[in-house]
């Protein structure tokens, strides 16, 4: 299994970015797909998820607003499209999936490490 992030960069408040994650190496039907983010000397934090089938969505409340989560399910690709964005979302962005089908998008902020499948992350630099 392959999740591969891109799309960070460095960009100015108020500016915008999309991170894009492809997935590969096994058939992701069922499986929600989110991201997390992980500030600098901070814990990793879920940030956003979306489902497969019906694409319902979950945004934590520190970015509803802000950022959007989609997917292409034909590319097995998801986004995240990020605008407002502020200091305090600098971070290294990593997209994540479920491993068990069909679970609830908000779900996937409680799942554990292993209950995921992780991509590499992608750094977020945001100035102020």
């Amino acid at each position: 299994v392959q999740l591969q992030a891109s799309g960070g960069g460095l960009v100015q408040a108020g500016g915008s970015l999309r991170l894009s994650c492809a997935a590969s190496g096994r058939t992701f039907s069922g499986l929600s797909m989110g991201w997390f983010r992980q500030p600098p000397g901070k814990e990793r934090e879920f940030v956003a998820a979306i489902t497969w089938s019906d694409a319902r969505t979950y945004h934590v409340d520190s970015v509803k607003g802000r950022f959007t989560i989609s997917r292409d399910n034909a590319k097995n690709t998801i986004y995240l499209q990020m605008n407002s964005l502020k200091p305090e979302d600098t971070a290294v962005y990593y997209c994540a999936s479920d491993k068990a089908p069909w679970s609830a998008a908000q779900g996937m902020g409680g799942k554990t490490s292993g209950q995921l499948y992780w991509g590499q992350g992608t750094l977020v630099t945001v100035s102020s």
